[in-house]
């Protein structure tokens, strides 16, 4: 696997940075400008572009991406209020009407629900086999539940899990990701920057300075430093995405992450999941 890049299962590889889009679209003001800012991203190579039902925000996606989608790897997910077998088709069917496509590159359980696993995974595998989604995976999932559904039948089909991960939220490198690793399974994190909080932290200022970069670029080559690990950080404007997609070239040495480590340590134990 090339620096900066993740694979999945069918042998598609892509940027280990991508463009989420919770809260975006939704200002009408603010469109073109969001707009200009993921056909940016996806020109500069960043081309997972993730959404869900619950972000409403599918039709404006749906609209950013006509004419290229074909240059898009494109995420949704399935609110668990509707993950039951029958709920899963439907959700997945309206969220391809409403985003104009006839398949999702990856469709995701959003959080645990209420209903069982082995619904939503017989659903997932039926999607997948009926060409509408080429692949599935969840979010919000520890390992003991992971380990579960890759007991199931089917489940073992699972592509990925999208968890919250960033220098404040590390408790997921204790044992989710050294596991997901084991099964070659992407970990894709969202809030990379902690909605923007970890910028004001000088430990990251002063790693920037010393790379000519940005503390949120810091950040970004934090969450990415390990194989199989990708970051969907928003970005609302093209300076932004610029930013972001050029915290693949940052390399972070050993005094870097021992700084790095002593003010947000690494977990020791078990951590409870953040996240939804």
């Amino acid at each position: 696997m090339k620096t900066g890049q993740i694979s999945f299962s069918d042998g598609s590889s892509m940027c280990a940075i991508g463009q989420g889009t919770w809260n975006i679209g939704r200002n009408p003001l603010k469109r073109k400008e969001e707009t200009a800012a993921l056909l940016a991203g996806v020109e500069l190579g960043m081309t997972m572009i993730d959404t869900a039902e619950m972000y409403d925000n599918e039709a404006f996606i749906g609209k950013v991406i006509a004419g290229i989608r074909n240059k898009v790897f494109l995420v949704s997910k399935v609110h668990p209020s509707h993950a039951d077998y029958r709920g899963t088709i439907a959700a997945c069917e309206k969220s391809l009407r409403k985003l104009d496509t006839d398949y999702l590159d990856l469709y995701l359980l959003h959080w645990k629900s209420s209903y069982p696993f082995i619904e939503t995974i017989e659903a997932m595998n039926d999607l997948q086999r009926s060409g509408k989604i080429r692949m599935w995976g969840v979010s919000n999932i520890d390992l003991p539940d992971m380990e579960l559904i890759e007991n199931l039948l089917g489940g073992c089909a699972c592509d990925a899990n999208q968890v919250l991960y960033n220098l404040q939220e590390r408790g997921v490198e204790y044992d989710l990701i050294p596991w997901s690793r084991q099964y070659e399974m992407p970990i894709i994190a969202y809030s990379p920057i902690g909605e923007g909080k970890l910028i004001k932290q000088s430990v990251l200022q002063r790693i920037a300075e010393k790379h000519e970069a940005t503390a949120a670029q810091i950040a970004l080559a934090w969450t990415i430093r390990h194989p199989g690990v990708m970051a969907i950080p928003k970005a609302a404007n093209v300076r932004h995405v610029e930013e972001n997609f050029h915290s693949l070239s940052i390399r972070l040495d050993a005094e870097d992450l021992k700084q790095l480590d002593a003010t947000f340590p690494p977990p020791t134990h078990k951590v409870p999941l953040a996240g939804w």
